[in-house]
């Protein structure tokens, strides 16, 4: 993130060896994120502990998300249905925002091809332990090309907004507000024409800790989260509301015991309409079907967990009941213990279950292919890993895992609970580092099978690798970045062509920057050195 404020969040996600980032197209396209085989619904994407995922859809607009204000992402892998939802089935990616650390001002700005152009601006106050902050921020691109026909137009794009911040952290209690908005418009190909959408998002999150005595203490959160998208050539919007309250208690019991327990509720609105578009086939004109509904689901989840610690044995058990409008209740369940031979070598395993209801467009977009009989997605996970570290600068991580979807949602003539998938696979990562030199590396494997046919499941690359080299100081750096991915099935173009199928590529990446003084700071990235052409989607 601070190399390059100009990333957006599914480029930066790809340096991630376990995440396959399908988007079509650069800036502003429609992306899609596979962890660990998993289809795009089953990551939660979550900022600050507030859900994006919308409920018409069930995934996050991650290509309007802008990152400028970040600090860290989180990237959770596995089922982490007990604290976060239980429909986080292949893994959670949390977006962690700054919080003052000194007062401060500052500018960013940046300039790159194809018209492309991004100024940051923001500041920061902070005095005994009370602060506020604000950022600002505007992107304009002609953008590239969306597809590669001859006659394809770029797909410009154009994005702007600020966030706000105010708080106060001491060592009993804090308490912090935080406003974040972003907005905007792009173009995306639609069998070869570009329509033109307006977007906008928008966060409130309103958080609060107190802390009775040295064993416990109480979280608060109360939340909502906008997230639109309106057509502009015609009538078609969807409109996502999701507002969330949670309360969580914290009790040290001693130093090896550690409990915690809590609620949540969550309310989910979404209104949808598209106007159905007629077409004309042998000579016969069949007329389009509006698609519009308006619907709130609302969810309740009970929460416990246990976790033990020595310095040889830890553990964790934890337990959710989520109690769903449309579903029921639904019991979800994780358990994972860790073994240290020797301070530097542990083994670790881990089972958990999750569970995800179908989305506002699985039930109630009939002209899509809805089904209103539909029944929720259960899964069952397992990982055995080993970590290891071999010197001061050297370590190594390994693991295994099986997660197996039954009642999955797929589509033939319609959306149907017809498959058992399974998602099997194995990951490995080597991080080395001395003074200024450093290398990170991660290899992952998955095979992503409908369990009755015995097919692969569509945009799942087999193999992923990423390698992070450089050199860096406070006052100078520069590093490469190498993301390769093998070929991957994809949709059929028609039923004579059968599936068709992504090649494999490696794209190169370069940032270099220059700390002139503790104000200015230059800085330059390439982006995919040798213009290498790769597809990511049919």
């Amino acid at each position: 993130i601070e190399q390059s404020p100009i990333a957006e969040l599914p480029h930066l996600l790809m340096s991630d060896a376990s995440i396959n980032m399908v988007q079509s197209g650069g800036f502003g396209q429609q992306a899609s994120i596979f962890t660990r085989g998993t289809n795009s619904t089953h990551t939660l994407i979550l900022r600050d502990g507030i859900r994006l995922n919308g409920a018409s859809a069930g995934i996050a607009s991650l290509a309007f998300l802008d990152t400028t204000d970040l600090k860290q992402i989180e990237i959770l892998k596995g089922p982490a249905s007990v604290l976060y939802g239980t429909d986080a089935i292949g893994g959670v990616v949390q977006l962690i925002s700054k919080t003052p650390e000194k007062n401060a001002a500052f500018v960013t700005a940046e300039i790159a091809e194809n018209q492309t152009y991004k100024t940051v601006i923001g500041a920061d106050l902070i005095e005994n332990g009370i602060y506020a902050q604000l950022r600002g921020q505007r992107l304009e691109t002609d953008g590239t090309q969306v597809t590669n026909a001859a006659n394809a137009e770029k797909a410009n794009f154009d994005q702007k907004g600020y966030s706000a911040k105010l708080g106060i952290d001491r060592e009993q209690y804090s308490a912090s507000a935080d406003y974040y908005t972003n907005e905007g418009f792009s173009h995306y190909d639609s069998y070869g024409n570009l329509i033109s959408q307006d977007f906008k998002n928008e966060s409130i999150n309103l958080k609060g800790r107190y802390q009775f005595n040295d064993s416990i203490e109480l979280h608060t959160r109360l939340s909502q989260f906008k997230d639109q998208i309106q057509q502009n050539d015609k009538p078609d919007y969807v409109k996502n509301n999701t507002q969330e309250a949670e309360i969580y208690s914290q009790w040290h019991i001693n130093a090896k015991h550690n409990l915690l327990a809590g609620m949540s509720h969550k309310d989910s609105h979404s209104d949808v309409f598209s106007q159905g578009e007629g077409y004309e086939w042998a000579g016969v004109y069949y007329p389009g079907e509006d698609v519009f509904y308006d619907k709130h689901v609302r969810s309740n989840g009970y929460f416990l967990q246990h976790q033990y610690q020595t310095q040889q044995i830890n553990t964790q058990l934890g337990l959710r009941v989520e109690d769903h409008q449309l579903f029921g209740s639904h019991t979800v369940g994780q358990a994972a213990a860790r073994y240290k031979f020797t301070p530097s070598t542990s083994v670790y395993s881990n089972i958990g279950t999750a569970f995800r209801a179908p989305t506002s467009n699985d039930l109630y977009a009939l002209s899509w292919g809805a089904n209103p009989e539909l029944e929720p997605e259960e899964s069952v996970s397992y990982e055995l890993g080993l970590d290891h570290q071999f010197n001061p600068n050297v370590k190594a991580g390994f693991s295994l895992y099986r997660n197996e979807v039954s009642d999955l949602i797929t589509y033939t003539d319609q959306l149907n609970n017809v498959d058992k998938a399974t998602f099997t696979g194995g990951e490995l990562n080597l991080n080395w580092q001395r003074d200024a030199l450093f290398l990170n590396l991660s290899y992952a494997y998955v095979e992503a099978e409908n369990a009755k046919t015995k097919t692969q499941l569509n945009r799942r690359p087999r193999h992923s690798a990423t390698l992070t080299t450089g050199w860096q100081n406070e006052q100078y750096g520069i590093n490469t970045a190498i993301s390769a991915k093998s070929d991957s099935r994809d949709f059929a173009d028609s039923a004579q062509t059968g599936p068709t199928r992504n090649p494999g590529y490696a794209t190169i990446d370069l940032n270099a920057y220059w700390n002139v003084n503790p104000h200015v700071k230059l800085f330059t990235n390439i982006q995919n050195i040798g213009d290498v052409e790769y597809k990511t989607t049919s």
